[in-house]
């Protein structure tokens, strides 16, 4: 099996400091790969730098034989959850994703509606999101970043604000992605998620620097 996503050599400094330190490893397709590492050690700006949000100092990151920044800006069929996921306040999370869903035109409203209540909510539920909790927030940036199939998903902390059962609910989710046939890479810290059966590798990532890649 070929690699699907090459970081090589990867380096990012801010103000003088190296956040990246010259990172390099592989993840093949339809590997589920965590990231593993405390705030701050790394592991969202590799994301970011996977995603296309980042630009490099050093080194190239590519996914599917493309080179990020060179070939194209990011990845085209990416789901993507990074940081405390952000909606319009206003908006319904019906709502928001039907707007998010308007830019590709992928998804139909009730494809829409279905991924809400994969993750434990309810697409008829007429509250503004500015009044949703930040474990019912989570759940939707989730619901976002599977509605339109990717195939490749990336997340960052996708336990965070979720109890028990909301856990054991993505991690079913995640499951499903991967037999569909979804790479997945993840950023946490969670024990209960890093491990999971359903996870193929953890890569260990301490003060922007690899520790382990279990290759």
């Amino acid at each position: 099996m070929t690699s699907y996503i090459e970081c090589k050599n990867i380096v990012k400094k801010l103000k003088g400091n190296h956040v990246l330190n010259d990172i390099s490893f592989s993840i093949k397709e339809n590997e589920f790969v965590v990231l593993r590492g405390h705030n701050g050690s790394g592991k969202t700006m590799i994301l970011r730098a996977i995603a296309g949000l980042l630009t490099l100092t050093k080194g190239e990151v590519s996914v599917n034989g493309l080179v990020i920044g060179k070939d194209i800006d990011f990845s085209e069929h990416t789901g993507l959850l990074i940081e405390y996921p952000s909606f319009i306040p206003v908006y319904s999370g019906f709502q928001n994703l039907k707007f998010l869903a308007s830019i590709k035109k992928k998804v139909s409203d009730e494809e829409i509606k279905e991924v809400i209540r994969k993750v434990g909510l309810d697409p008829e539920d007429k509250r503004k999101v500015k009044r949703y909790s930040l474990g019912m927030k989570q759940r939707l940036g989730i619901a976002q970043a599977i509605m339109e199939k990717p195939k490749l998903l990336l997340l960052d902390e996708p336990t965070n604000a979720l109890d028990k059962k909301g856990i054991n609910l993505i991690l079913d989710i995640l499951k499903t992605e991967k037999e569909n046939g979804t790479t997945i890479v993840v950023a946490s810290h969670d024990d209960t998620l890093c491990e999971n059966s359903v996870v193929d590798r953890i890569i260990d990532i301490s003060e922007g620097k690899l520790e382990d890649a279990d290759e």
